[in-house]
């Protein structure tokens, strides 16, 4: 039997908080190509902890 390794995700209000930004702004960053968006069975954005920490990193803000 194999092991699933799980992903952090986080939600747009946290990624959001972040980047000290809207959530929306987040939503619209999904949008537009900049972080990738896995969407729950309920249809709600999540993203990944580690994608959102190396555009935190790599960008420090320039990312708005």
């Amino acid at each position: 039997m194999r092991l699933l390794a799980f992903e952090s995700l986080l939600t747009p209000a946290e990624v959001a908080l972040m980047f000290r930004v809207d959530p929306k702004t987040v939503t619209r960053w999904a949008k537009e190509g900049r972080l990738t968006s896995i969407r729950t069975p309920g249809g709600h954005r999540r993203y990944r902890k580690n994608e959102v920490r190396a555009l935190l990193r790599g960008s420090a803000g320039s990312a708005t």
